[in-house]
């Protein structure tokens, strides 16, 4: 076997990777050291700007496969044939850290999957809860503000978090959701998966459906306490990364069932409350779980920087058969991931190996940018239309027109019955049992009782009082006998 031979960028061998040029023993270096320049240099631009939300993630390579026909309600070519099997990355993440944030914190986890279709790259990008904190992207700078790093202090401070929350009403079923048993996972492996917003699917006759996907983990669903989520983050600050490189490098290959909630269009205006409120759920009783395949990760990232942290999810890349719904916060969405790529990547981040789609190949007239790879071809047109055989549109959408144009307006639709922003999270809490009410209670009381204003205390104690008569009495009980004590 040859000796590899280390290189500049350029190609040239390396004489001396150990000794810098300089003129004479202990004389000044030399601008001519062209590799100590070029090591210098590149060593200042290893870091790019980290994800504003999401900097903390892990993940990992798969593939999913159809168990369930789902024809009837997409023509999604992935999603056709039963046995059907498609390449695939996810990412998992924390929300509100940096990158060096600890894994076992309270904390929605993202959830975000890439399928490498035969008709281009399908991103779903989710969250472990189904629900999320606010409902308008207006809000979406304002309230991740509030979470992060207080500019004076430079810390999370519960004063911000809970100020934020005292005038958010809608943000109350999230927060039920935050501070229960799920709000810290023992692992990646051992939480679901949602794809929170409401999409649109349209099968090959043209009608038109909204869907809500699930992916139940198949490891069981396995949390952690605050004080064992405290313990472990003390102790290995990566802990949820080690697990899922851990056990997919021994062979066991955590899986997800994915499960769709379908709900046939013409029913969406008359529902009891907007089915496109992303701080709602719809009840399973009135549109059950419908199977569709497994998800399975058994592949690790060679490069972490390379396959996780430049790793780029959008949730407008959409393939024939799916499209979005009138989801204020997805059609916010829609737009602000899409750019943050381009801020941190570049315009062609499409063209890395991780997000560069597999069966097809990107064919437009974008061009140029820096680190562009796409070179176009000797002597074709570089705008459309042409007359020269370019690439031309298929006259045919990914996906139906909105089924509904009620929700779309810059006003919220006409309150539907039960359509508030209490409702389900009191359902959520009668749910519980008596053990998982009074880790609630404790975990609420824990943070809400530290904010120094007594108004924003009484603004959220108001909250928990109209989800539930008794949810509320317990969550002021418990803030009252901590700040009295």
């Amino acid at each position: 076997m040859s000796k590899r031979v280390l290189t500049t960028e350029s190609g040239a061998p390396v004489a001396d990777n150990q000794n810098s040029a300089s003129a004479g023993v202990g004389g000044p270096l030399l601008l001519q050291d062209q590799h100590l320049l070029e090591k210098l240099a590149r060593f200042n631009r290893e870091r790019i700007p980290e994800r504003v939300v999401h900097a903390r993630g892990s993940g990992a390579y798969g593939h999913f496969t159809v168990t369930d026909d789902v024809s009837d309600l997409t023509s999604a070519a992935f999603l056709s044939t039963v046995g059907k099997r498609t390449e695939l990355f996810t990412r998992f993440s924390t929300v509100a850290d940096n990158l060096g944030g600890a894994d076992a914190v309270r904390d929605p986890r993202g959830f975000a999957v890439k399928f490498y279709t035969e008709e281009g790259n399908y991103d779903l990008v989710g969250n472990n809860t189904p629900v999320f904190f606010i409902k308008d992207p207006l809000k979406f700078p304002d309230f991740i503000h509030s979470q992060k790093r207080d500019p004076f202090t430079g810390k999370q401070e519960p004063d911000n978090v809970w100020d934020f929350w005292a005038h958010a009403p809608e943000a109350t079923h999230q927060v039920t959701w935050l501070m229960g048993d799920r709000g810290i996972p023992a692992s990646y492996r051992h939480m679901n998966g949602y794809g929170s917003h409401t999409y649109q699917w349209t099968n090959a006759a043209g009608d038109a459906f909204f869907v809500k996907y699930h992916f139940k983990t198949n490891q069981g669903i396995r949390s952690l306490s605050a004080e064992q989520g405290q313990e472990l983050a003390g102790k290995d600050a990566n802990s949820h990364q080690t697990d899922l490189l851990q056990a997919i490098e021994r062979g066991v290959h955590p899986s997800w069932t994915l499960y769709v909630q379908v709900m046939p269009a013409a029913e969406a205006d008359g529902y009891r409350f907007n089915p496109f409120d992303l701080t709602k759920v719809w009840p399973h009783a009135d549109y059950p779980l419908r199977r569709v395949g497994r998800l399975v990760l058994d592949r690790n990232p060679d490069n972490v920087f390379a396959e996780v942290e430049q790793a780029a999810f959008s949730p407008n890349n959409f393939v024939p058969g799916i499209g979005p719904s009138p989801d204020k916060m997805l059609q916010g969405r829609l737009f602000a991931y899409a750019d943050a790529h381009r801020y941190r990547l570049g315009v062609n981040h499409t063209q890395l190996a991780v997000n560069a789609p597999r069966a097809t190949t990107a064919d437009n007239y974008g061009r140029d940018g820096l680190m562009a790879a796409n070179a176009q071809p000797r002597g074709e047109k570089n705008y459309e239309p042409n007359s020269y055989g370019g690439p031309a549109e298929s006259g045919t959408p990914l996906s139906a027109p909105l089924a509904v144009h009620g929700h779309t307006g810059t006003h919220e639709a006409p309150a539907h019955p039960k359509d508030d922003d209490f409702f389900q999270a009191g359902e959520l809490y009668r749910l519980m049992s008596e053990e998982e009410r009074a880790r609630l209670v404790a975990n609420i009381a824990g943070g809400l009782s530290q904010v120094s204003r007594e108004d924003v205390i009484e603004k959220n104690l108001a909250h928990f009082h109209a989800a539930d008569p008794e949810y509320g009495k317990r969550v002021e009980a418990a803030v009252r006998a901590l700040r009295e004590g």
